[in-house]
């Protein structure tokens, strides 16, 4: 009797620590018959669902837990532990509101003398561990993205140099294939022979929380080494350890970007020379004791704009180029040569002293005197000054250097103009009729003329002068066009109609030449207006370009050009005397007339 009281204690004291369990579990439980329907459940199923039991007792747990999602449980969780299986799976269950809730289910069979009486269905809430596990996911997937679509090469390298991962840039960069690579060793792959103890000492500080960023080698797949910007850190891995992101930047396309980008800031971009920018700094660093004597060659040039106001700016550019080649063929090469401004030139010889400057000075003058045949010579005004003593400021040498050069230039600024003058008669002689011997028959007519009209001797020497330039601003019109037989073409035309305005411009330019300029802009006016290129009429069209005129309708119609046969001196009088009043002075004509029948 003593024992059955017992028993029946310990029974009830187990049904009691059940139940306790049962209504304390942080798991939400509910007791199932065979046919899935509700017995009874604990206080965490009615948090998590919303359920009294009283509400929901001997219904079908699906109906209630699928109220509003009918379809979307798992049948089979009940059906395979009803079969004596208990079954652990994942799923989406509502609350009486109809808000997903993601479990953890597990179905366990109540057994009873080794039959399946009922079921315990235990649901865990892991809403929580889902997003978290979904926002690892996202993470994931975008650090997978981003190492593999990032613009630098990118490699993930254990202690002992075994590559895990690579990205699609590395590949591109070093010729494999990720089959290829990974899993390889980059001592047997990657590393240059030479850069194998240098990596093997980073990867080792990485790995001891050292970042690293150097510049080195690496050698892709065909075995050609090429340069590298490294940038390197530890990163952790999922089982604890660390290991080494190395991403990669082909240095050889920035060297080449940062060569170019410091190239244009020192550089002249016209000449090649460096610029003043660079000069500036150059003389600060080498304005030391120890490099002196400092010496400076400044070097303008000459006539540069009678060349701009004759052929153009473009032209003027190719006379700059040409200077800075004379100017390197002349110094040293540890000497620096820059485009101080326009048309300025600065030299900077350290270690210097004034015999070798001077030497160095008449180089440049010989190097010019060697263009004198060329098209356009070119000439140079050229300073230098030497510092000898530390205290002295170097840009008081600069000044010394600049005034000097600017005497010199006034030298030879004169005689430099008439020889680019000259110089443009001989290319106009050379392709066209416009010839000394036509210029020397001009002034021969023009002077006789002249002196029957009591001119002054400086208007005759003017008048001879006009002979000589009055066309010279043809020297940049086209041989093709100057010496085509048949007629010109309305643009060709005004080609033509140019030239006096850039003979004037030239004139004017060069001070022995511009008493004459205003006669050479306006040879081509005619008597009656309707001349070129301002339309002057009668005694408004100065006098010697009234004579230069007729002069050279005259020799051009008794020697002939390719559009045009010679005719005969008295022809040519005749049709002189046609023009008079159009084209030609009438009392110039008569006196032309005089003149020829006199002679």
């Amino acid at each position: 009797m003593e024992t059955e009281i017992s028993r029946e204690k310990q029974l009830k004291k187990e049904k009691l620590i059940a139940e306790a369990l049962f209504e304390n579990s942080t798991s939400a439980i509910v007791l199932l018959d065979n046919n899935h329907r509700i017995i009874n459940f604990n206080q965490k199923f009615t948090e998590k669902f919303g359920y009294e039991l009283d509400e929901i007792k001997g219904e079908h747990i699906d109906d209630i837990l699928e109220r509003n999602k009918p379809g979307s449980a798992d049948l089979s969780i009940t059906e395979r532990t009803l079969s004596g299986e208990q079954v652990k799976t994942e799923g989406i269950r509502y609350d009486r509101d109809g808000k997903p809730i993601h479990f953890l289910i597990k179905g366990v069979p109540i057994l009873i003398d080794g039959e399946v009486e009922g079921i315990y269905g235990i649901y865990d809430d892991i809403t929580k561990i889902k997003e978290t596990r979904k926002k690892l996911e996202v993470k994931e997937e975008q650090y997978r993205k981003l190492f593999n679509k990032s613009p630098v090469g990118m490699l993930l390298i254990e202690r002992d140099g075994n590559i895990l991962k690579v990205n699609d840039n590395h590949c591109k960069i070093s010729g494999y294939s990720k089959d290829e690579i990974v899993g390889s060793n980059i001592f047997e792959t990657v590393v240059p022979p030479e850069y194998k103890k240098e990596a093997r000492d980073n990867i080792d500080d990485i790995l001891s929380g050292v970042d690293k960023e150097y510049i080195g080698k690496s050698i892709d797949k065909n075995g050609e080494t090429y340069y590298i910007l490294f940038k390197e850190t530890r990163i952790k891995m999922p089982d604890g350890s660390y290991a080494v992101l190395s991403m990669q930047l082909d240095y050889t396309e920035y060297k080449e970007q940062q060569e170019k980008i410091e190239y244009i800031s020192f550089h002249d971009k016209l000449t090649g020379l460096y610029n003043r920018f660079f000069m500036e700094e150059e003389i600060e660093r080498l304005n030391t004791k120890r490099q002196l004597p400092i010496s400076i060659i400044m070097a303008d040039v000459n006539g540069l704009k009678l060349i701009n106001d004759t052929y153009g700016h473009e032209q003027g550019d190719e006379i700059l180029k040409r200077v800075s080649k004379v100017l390197l063929k002349s110094v040293r090469k540890e000497d620096i040569v820059a485009r101080w401004a326009g048309d300025e030139f600065l030299i900077l010889l350290p270690q210097t002293d004034k015999e070798d400057i001077d030497q160095i000075r008449l180089r440049i003058k010989e190097e010019c005197k060697k263009t004198e045949a060329d098209e356009i010579p070119i000439a140079l005004g050229v300073g230098v000054a030497t510092k000898t003593k530390n205290n002295e400021n170097i840009y008081d040498t600069i000044h010394r250097a600049d005034k000097n050069m600017y005497q010199d230039k006034l030298i030879d600024s004169k005689s430099s103009k008439n020889k680019i003058v000259q110089s443009f008669l001989n290319t106009l002689g050379a392709k066209s009729d416009e010839t000394e011997e036509h210029a020397m028959r001009m002034a021969k007519v023009a002077f006789s003329l002249g002196e029957n009209m009591n001119l002054s001797n400086e208007e005759l020497n003017n008048l001879s002068l006009l002979a000589t330039l009055h066309d010279i601003g043809k020297v940049t019109i086209p041989a093709d066009i100057l010496n085509k037989p048949g007629k010109l073409t309305e643009e060709e035309w005004d080609i033509i109609t140019e030239h006096p305005e850039t003979g004037y411009r030239i004139a004017i330019n060069t001070e022995e030449f511009a008493k004459v300029a205003r006669a050479i802009l306006c040879h081509h006016e005619r008597w009656d207006g309707s001349g070129y290129p301002q339309g002057l009429k009668g005694r408004d069209i100065p006098l010697l370009a009234r004579i230069i005129t007729i002069v050279d309708a005259y020799d051009v119609m008794t020697n002939g050009r390719p559009y045009k046969k010679a005719i005969s001196k008295k022809e040519a009088v005749k049709e002189i005397q046609k023009c008079a009043g159009s084209q030609f002075d009438p009392e110039l004509v008569d006196k032309f007339k005089e003149l020829m029948l006199n002679n």
